[in-house]
């Protein structure tokens, strides 16, 4: 298969998708071009102009640097169709309006270019309908291409093809938008809704019969179909409120103008309180008022039967919460025994579920697959619908909901489909999953992109190995794993809680590079999960501190320190593969590898300061360096303090990257580092890092001393720190960790332009890291956050 190379993507329609869209191409840096129509006062491009605007301002943040704003180019329908000529991909994401849509197409047509991609986003139209509205030359690539709110953060993309998209441009547009936008795509069939909300909003609607029927408040329910049940926190009904209630029920009208022949129609009725809220104006969070109304700093829920807002907070009861922690059967089996009404709730919602999914298989998806990973990436759920049923026993759950279903307890008597008692154990296997339209097992699609991805996401049932399972093990404690894959790059990956880095850590990371230089090319330290590593164990330093003070933990930090200056200055090229939280330790392990290959969205930052501490693994040396390197790529003049107060700032602030392209803002990534928009494919890239600059003879940077601050710059922080605390902005204890950085950031009580180098910065580090552990407000700090898991201010 050829590549499919997007050059340039244009977005046709500025609205919420549109923009954001839009804003996610420039995250992954794509050049974009975005169309609106033409303003009728002022500038052509007003529309789009108020849109681009109104992205730097939306939370959660839809660009990973507001500033990037200003990289989506501008455009309009009646000045600039000319653009659409230079376009590999054009992506139509206008209104949900049939007519609009089809009027669009006919005007940009001949500007589409010969070989580019045209893709609806469209959430539950017709894509076949649509394409009728297409020369017949454009016809093949076509498609459907549907994201989820919020583009950036929702891994979800369903792609519909039409009975004339071409399969060799499906296969492209697969490929781009799973390396390149770091999406999971699932494949629907062009039926009402496709896959995810289909199945999404159907679960809703159930969920509130069902509600309404056992008599459980809203509070309630959330808190059972929250996390407790291994989906997204926010529950149903407040789900709802964010997706918007305008939204849910244009879906929900979809359903019903075009599925009179469903069996689960009469489900598909807009509940009586969705269209009273709706006719009030009350559509959600966007409103400030829906199913829940925020007073103040108190959140209320909505009472149905009174018709007014009451005070929230409602719970699941602690014997129904004991049920949910139990494994699938187990759990299955008690809800459904139980006579108490929430876990009767429960246990009909999730039979709804299997029940719905099994009688639409065929209809909706090409395999079991797409509906689990669409649930998964599009809903947030743990687990999908068939995969939950096939953990906790296919045969007999199937006949649990059978006998609901004859028993008349099911939201509609339509049978369970005959494959469901063919014998089967489940409709995931080794060999793939199971297509009901087809009646087979159909594997993943063979497309070379997701050989990229070692260890890609995965369902019970497919019996992978797991990635700490995997390999070659070289060596192993309580708290590493080292290993490889491939008998060149060697893997240290840690295992314990939160990767947090404890003297076992350190040793494990020490024999790995021990290896990594006897016998390797080099070593990538990565894991798979959302932690690269969230800072030093603290925890496990308590014994050493209570029996002999700081000057216990003194040499514990002296070996990390030495074992970050080994990892800096190794013989083998060292790849730190960063996903999810890198904070305080963790980003100082980070920065002392070659090389930092980071998930897009990864969260880095020194934390230190919220434990009363200060970095102390060559974190603040790190700074120190790298202020003199670009002071130096700057010129022969240039001032060595202006390179400074960035990153002294964020690390007296304990300032976190909200992604890895902020987290280069503030310095934590360096040019030369990568940033990669897809987590699967996270260890593939950081291993081809490792071979590439093996392959081209690496070697380590030589050790040299650099120039320092000094005493002058650190009585200038001084000065603007005293104003912060004397302000209020600043609590003394604040100010005085914030000195103590500012000391070792500047090398502490020596002459402007005084050559140091790491070791000696590593020593401020460790005496002003110690002499805080005795400090009486930063135990303080500690305590509450081993207790808490919160931050203390004092």
């Amino acid at each position: 298969m050829n590549r499919f190379n997007v050059r340039r993507v244009a977005v046709l329609g500025a609205g919420v998708m549109g923009a954001q869209i839009a804003a996610h191409l420039v995250n992954v840096k794509v050049p974009v071009v975005l169309f609106d129509l033409p303003a009728k006062d002022g500038p052509k491009n007003g529309i789009v102009t108020k849109a681009v605007e109104g992205l730097k301002k939306l939370k959660p943040a839809p660009l990973g640097v507001p500033e990037d704003a200003a990289l989506i180019q501008q455009a309009n329908y009646e000045e600039h169709l000319d653009q659409l000529k230079d376009c590999d991909l054009v992506i139509e994401a206008i209104a949900e309006r049939m007519d609009w849509k089809l009027d669009l197409y006919r005007k940009i047509a001949p500007f589409i270019a010969p070989h580019a991609i045209l893709a609806s986003n469209t959430s539950g139209l017709s894509i076949t309908k649509l394409s009728e509205a297409v020369p017949a030359e454009i016809r093949p690539r076509f498609c459907g291409i549907h994201f989820f709110n919020p583009p950036r953060y929702m891994a979800l993309v369903e792609l519909i093809p039409t009975p004339t998209t071409d399969a060799e441009i499906l296969d492209q547009l697969e490929t781009f938008c799973t390396t390149t936008l770091g999406k999971g795509v699932v494949h629907a069939k062009d039926t009402p809704n496709f896959i995810a909300n289909r199945v999404g909003i159907a679960g809703m609607l159930a969920t509130m019969i069902e509600a309404e029927k056992y008599g459980l408040s809203y509070d309630v329910v959330d808190d059972l179909t929250g996390k407790k049940m291994g989906r997204a926190s926010s529950g149903t009904f407040r789900t709802a409120d964010v997706v918007g209630l305008d939204t849910m029920a244009h879906v929900i009208k979809t359903m019903q103008d075009n599925l009179q022949s469903d069996p689960f129609y009469a489900t598909y009725k807009t509940p009586t309180v969705l269209g009273r809220l709706i006719e009030q104006g009350a559509l959600g969070q966007k409103t400030g008022a829906g199913f829940y109304k925020k007073a103040g700093k108190d959140i209320l829920r909505l009472d149905a039967g009174k018709g007014e807002y009451v005070a929230s907070g409602g719970k699941a009861e602690p014997i129904v919460d004991r049920m949910l922690k139990k494994p699938a059967a187990e759990r299955l089996k008690l809800l459904r025994e139980s006579t108490h009404p929430q876990a009767q709730f429960v246990w009909a919602i999730l039979r709804d579920s299997f029940h719905y999914c099994a009688v639409h298989l065929a209809e909706i998806a090409a395999s079991a697959r797409h509906i689990d990973f669409a649930m998964r990436r599009g809903f947030g759920t743990q687990q999908g619908p068939f995969e939950l049923w096939q953990a906790a026993g296919w045969k007999q759950v199937a006949h649990w909901v059978r006998e609901d279903i004859n028993a008349g307890k099911a939201l509609c008597n339509a049978p369970l489909p005959d494959w469901v008692f063919d014998g089967r154990d489940g409709v995931h296997t080794a060999d793939g999953s199971w297509s009901a339209s087809q009646r087979r097992y159909l594997p993943l699609e063979p497309l070379e992109v997701y050989l990229r991805q070692p260890f890609p996401e995965t369902l019970v049932g497919w019996n992978a190995t797991e990635a700490l399972k995997s390999g070659t093990e070289e060596f192993r404690n309580d708290e590493v794993r080292v290993w490889t894959l491939d008998g060149e790059v060697l893997i240290a990956s840690i295992t314990a809680k939160l990767h947090l880095i404890s003297p076992t850590v350190a040793e494990g990371l020490g024999r790995a590079l021990e290896i990594a230089e006897a016998r390797y090319q080099g070593l990538v330290i990565w894991s798979p999960d959302d932690v690269f590593s969230a800072g030093a164990n603290l925890e496990a330093l308590l014994p050493v501190f209570m029996k002999s003070g700081a000057k216990g933990i003194k040499p514990e930090m002296k070996k990390f320190q030495d074992f970050i200056l080994r990892l800096r200055y190794a013989q083998v090229p060292t790849v730190a593969a960063v996903r999810g939280l890198a904070l305080g330790g963790g980003l100082e392990l980070a920065m002392a590898c070659s090389r930092r290959v980071a998930h897009m969205e990864s969260y880095m930052g020194f934390v230190e300061v919220g434990v009363g501490l200060v970095p102390g693994a060559g974190g603040l040396a790190y700074i120190a360096r790298r202020a003199h390197e670009l002071a130096t790529a700057s010129g022969a003049n240039a001032d060595l303090f202006a390179f400074l107060k960035e990153p002294f700032t964020s690390a007296a602030m304990a300032r976190v990257g909200t992604s890895a392209i902020e987290g280069r803002k503030l310095g934590y990534l360096i040019d030369g580092d990568v940033i990669v928009p897809h987590k699967d494919e996270l260890l593939h890239v950081a291993a081809a890092q490792v071979r590439a600059m093996a392959d081209s003879g690496y070697r380590p940077p030589h050790k040299a001393l650099f120039p320092v601050a000094g005493r002058s710059a650190i009585a200038t922080i001084k000065g603007q720190l005293t104003n912060l605390r004397d302000g209020g902005f600043a609590s003394a204890h604040d100010f005085h960790i914030a000195s103590l950085i500012a000391e070792v950031v500047c090398g502490g009580d020596v002459d402007a332009g005084s050559l140091v180098n790491e070791e000696y910065l590593m020593t401020l580090e460790r005496d002003r890291f110690c002499a805080l552990l005795e400090h009486p407000k930063t135990q303080e700090r500690i305590m509450g956050m081993l207790q808490t898991g919160k931050p203390v201010r004092n």
